[in-house]
């Protein structure tokens, strides 16, 4: 029997929202919160690749200065150019 009273209640809900998106006022507010979610999307991806971007960027270096190749006298990483020849 409550099984059957949900369904009732999710009935009535769906029917009152279809009501209410004939108002324009309603359609209005589903309209802004579309957009508001395209933002944060938007804002989100831009933040998310930035910090993907700092990291990669943080690895390569991190990899060239602490590489097996820098071993040579001519190519040690941190020297200041007055030691260079």
């Amino acid at each position: 029997m409550k099984a059957e009273g949900k369904r009732w209640k999710w009935a009535w809900w769906f029917l009152v929202a279809g009501v209410g998106l004939r108002f324009y006022f309603v359609q209005e507010l589903v309209a802004v919160f579309a957009f508001f979610a395209i933002g944060f999307a938007v804002v989100a991806f831009a933040i998310l690749s930035l910090y993907l971007l700092q990291r990669g960027w943080k690895a390569a270096v991190v990899r060239f200065t602490n590489g097996e190749d820098l071993v040579g006298p001519d190519l040690q990483a941190g020297r200041s150019a007055r030691e260079m020849p």
